[in-house]
Order: C-alpha cells, then sequence, then structure tokens
C-alpha cells in the first residue's frame, strides 16, 4: 500500500500538468509526449519529457522546452571486444535489446506520441550493427538509426546549449562517450542564438580506450601510456576546430559525460549521485587535475572505492580521466562546467521543434 501511495504522489504532477496543458495552457489540441533514446558503447540511455511553456529572455512569451517526466539508463556495454574482434558480440545484443524492451514498455506507460532513437559508434563500427537495428525492431517496436559523427556532435551541441556561461561569448563542448569523442566549438550570436563554429569526432571513447590498456582490469600504469596516445590523438584533430578559435579568457570548456559527472561529484562530496548538484558544477582546472591525479594513482580497487565511482565505473573512469585531460591540454582553460545533458536532450528539443507550431497555434486552426 505505501509504495502504491508513493508511485501515485510522484505521477500526480505530471498527470495534474498534462490536464490543464490539454484544457487551455498550451491550446486545446493533445499535447505530445516526446521519448528519446541514445544507444552508446557503453549505455543505452531513455528520456521521456513534455513541452513547457516558459518565459523567453526579457519575457518574451511561447518558448518550449522539454520538460523531463521520466528516464531510464542501462550499462549495456554494447562495444565490449569491439576493439579486437570488429562485432558486436551475442551478449552485448541480448543486454542491449533487453534494455530497449524496458524503454518500449516506459514509452507506452507513458503513451509517448514521438520518439527518436539512435545509436552512435559501436554502430558505426561494428560489422554486425544492423543486427542490432532488425532485432530491436522485431523485439522492442523501436527504430533505430544510426547517426553520423556530423549528427551526433549537432545533437550533443543542442542539448548543452543552455548551460553556455553568461559572461562568455561561447564554449568548446565535448562529448565523452564511450567510442568516440566529440568536440563542437559555439559562438554566442545573441542572447539566444549560437552558432556551431567547428566540430570534430575523435574515434576514441573510455570503453575503446578502457579494452586497449587491459580491460576491466586496467592498471593505474598504463595512465601515461594513454595519455601520450591521447595527446598526438587530440594535437592532430585541433586544426579541425580552428587554429585560433578558441580563447580560453572569453570561452570556457563544457563537458558532458559519465567521467564529467563523476569528477562533478567527487568534488561535492557527494556519497551518491545528484543530478540537480551536478548538472550545470562549475570546475576549476586546479581542482580537475587534482582529482584526476588521485584517481589515476590508483587500481581497480582503489578506484572502486570511491563513492561516485564505484564497480561499475571503476575501469571507465581511468581513460575518461586521461581523455578530459588531453583535451584540457590542448584546450588550456581555466574553467569547466559539467553537464548532466547532451545527447538525448538534444534529439528531444529536435522532436519539440517538430511539434511546435502544432502546440503553439491558437485553438480551432487547422493543423
Amino acid at each position: 500500500m505505501l509504495a502504491g501511495q508513493r508511485v501515485a504522489k510522484k505521477r500526480h504532477p505530471y498527470q495534474r500538468r498534462r490536464r490543464s496543458v490539454e484544457k487551455g495552457g498550451l491550446g486545446e489540441k493533445r499535447t505530445p509526449v516526446l521519448g528519446a533514446i541514445d544507444v552508446g558503447t557503453n549505455a543505452c540511455r531513455l528520456l521521456i519529457a513534455v513541452p513547457e511553456k516558459r518565459d523567453g529572455f526579457g519575457g518574451k512569451n511561447g518558448v518550449l522546452v522539454p520538460r523531463i517526466i521520466d528516464s531510464y539508463t542501462a550499462n549495456v556495454r554494447l562495444g565490449e571486444s569491439l576493439e579486437s574482434t570488429g562485432q558486436i558480440t551475442d551478449a552485448a545484443l541480448d543486454r542491449t535489446i533487453a534494455a530497449l524492451k524496458v524503454c518500449a514498455a516506459r514509452l507506452r506507460r507513458r503513451g509517448v506520441t514521438h520518439v527518436k532513437a539512435i545509436a552512435t559508434e559501436a554502430c558505426r563500427r561494428a560489422a554486425n550493427a544492423q543486427d542490432l537495428v532488425k532485432r530491436a525492431e522485431a523485439e522492442a517496436g523501436i527504430s533505430l538509426t544510426i547517426v553520423s559523427p556530423e549528427e551526433e556532435a549537432h545533437l550533443a551541441a543542442a542539448g548543452c546549449l543552455q548551460l553556455i556561461g553568461r559572461d562568455f561569448e561561447g564554449a568548446l563542448i565535448f562529448d565523452i562517450g564511450g567510442g568516440s569523442t566529440e568536440l563542437i566549438l559555439v559562438r554566442r550570436e545573441t542572447p539566444l542564438k549560437f552558432d556551431i563554429v567547428a566540430w570534430t569526432s575523435v574515434p576514441i571513447g573510455v570503453v575503446k580506450l578502457a579494452e586497449r590498456y587491459g580491460g576491466r582490469d586496467l592498471a593505474a600504469r598504463s595512465y601515461g601510456a594513454m595519455r601520450t596516445e591521447l595527446n598526438r590523438l587530440f594535437a592532430a584533430m585541433k586544426p579541425k576546430l580552428g587554429a585560433n578559435l578558441f580563447h580560453p579568457e572569453r570561452y570556457h570548456l563544457l563537458g558532458t559525460s559519465g567521467t564529467l559527472t563523476t569528477l562533478a561529484g567527487i568534488k561535492l562530496g557527494l556519497r551518491r549521485y545528484e543530478r540537480s548538484r551536478i548538472d550545470g558544477q562549475w570546475l576549476m582546472r586546479e581542482e580537475i587535475v587534482k582529482i584526476t591525479q588521485s584517481i589515476s594513482s590508483r587500481d581497480f580497487a582503489g578506484r572502486a572505492a570511491i563513492p561516485c565511482v564505484g564497480t561499475d565505473r571503476a575501469d571507465l573512469i581511468l581513460p575518461g580521466c586521461a581523455i578530459l585531460d588531453s583535451i584540457m591540454e590542448n584546450w588550456p582553460c581555466s574553467t569547466l562546467r559539467v553537464a548532466d545533458r547532451g545527447l538525448r536532450e538534444g534529439l528531444l528539443i529536435a522532436l519539440l521543434r517538430d511539434s511546435e507550431k502544432r502546440i503553439l497555434a491558437p485553438a480551432g486552426s487547422p493543423d
């Protein structure tokens, strides 16, 4: 009974909000419910949201933003052994399909009307990626699209734009994934408009790097070799972002990934994850260096003992720190902001734009 009461209490604000919206808060039309699924090299993630009207800059009315009503994450490790075999293993396929079935059940329960599901680097590289696409459709009823590196970079940037500091002209947004790392240089044109100046996708991520240097038993002594490889790799990519476009005094770093949220949690001394405290957290370069040095000096058991790391991420946090260190070395900056958002939020924004005209149209107007 108590468990049922808690469920009802959690659902009530959303149900009440949807009724008010349908009665005229955003017009007399059916309000879309949006679903975004990101199947990455390490995790399968779902967000479900409804449009919410908020005042824009200067009190401008009619700005729609996604309001999250449900989320789900499963560490499926889709890219395990991909570095050595070039294929997704049967076990990884099964884990991912199981997670997608959970996503599908949540989509149905929430009455989702618009869905976008994407897969990224692991599926771009795997010879049998279409096996996942076919099984996702047949077994979970989810149409999965394998996106290009450019699409992934743009979606990640769109999901993070709101966290670019007001006192800065722009930011270098980076997304440390399981199989690749996207870097997007964004410049503010107006208070509400940003332009992507340049972008690049580096074909290295935490899962790929961990497997290359020891897998689950990744040792601290591997850190130096990882850094050497990464420094060369990112240095070679710098021209793609423009040699003189990033100004550390006018731009800041804006990072999204499990690595960044973990570092923010360590800084805050959290025993367990709290998104409301982590998303938007500012880190100074000196803080990051201190934390990464502590992590990189420990082997698996020592890393697992850190509350915000645990056994699930004790292997992946080391290559994540190495990638972050290399980014900071190649694009030196004193300030970094942590975003606990990215691809899924970018997908929600894209879905929202598709339906925005219908939502904001006056009652009784044609679709």
